[in-house]
């Protein structure tokens, strides 16, 4: 490694580490935890289909059980809703609220347009170490 790829490396860290931030701040002024938003964000990406606590557990990279704190916060909030699977009724699913939906599309808009406006900066960085 030279010293160039060094910076590389702490740069493009740095890039994810503002996006990061960037990220938590929106999820709050949107009235959510980062946490919360990942999670609402993870059930609507299996769409069509329900989430189960797994799922998500597995998406969020926590255990199941912090996972079904989470959704407990979420349904108190009233951004998700529990469901048994009728295949399995040992399965629990996820899905999200109207509620849920419209926080959802306001943050991913902006999460879209913050990727977008760094993507070049992101694209230089690999660049720069792929060239190496």
């Amino acid at each position: 490694m030279t010293d160039d790829e060094y910076r590389t490396l702490a740069a493009f860290r740095h890039a994810l580490r503002r996006f990061l931030t960037f990220s938590e701040a929106a999820a709050h002024q949107g009235g959510l935890t980062i946490r919360q938003h990942q999670a609402i964000l993870a059930v609507r990406s299996r769409a069509p289909a329900p989430a189960s606590i797994s799922d998500i557990a597995d998406h969020l990279m926590i255990r199941h059980h912090s996972a079904v704190e989470l959704i407990d916060r979420l349904v108190k909030a009233g951004l998700v809703t529990r469901s048994t699977s009728r295949d399995d009724r040992r399965r629990v699913l996820v899905s999200l609220t109207p509620q849920a939906e419209a926080v959802l599309k306001n943050l991913s808009a902006t999460h879209r347009a913050e990727i977008i406006r760094i993507r070049p900066l992101l694209v230089d960085l690999v660049q720069r170490l792929e060239s190496r």
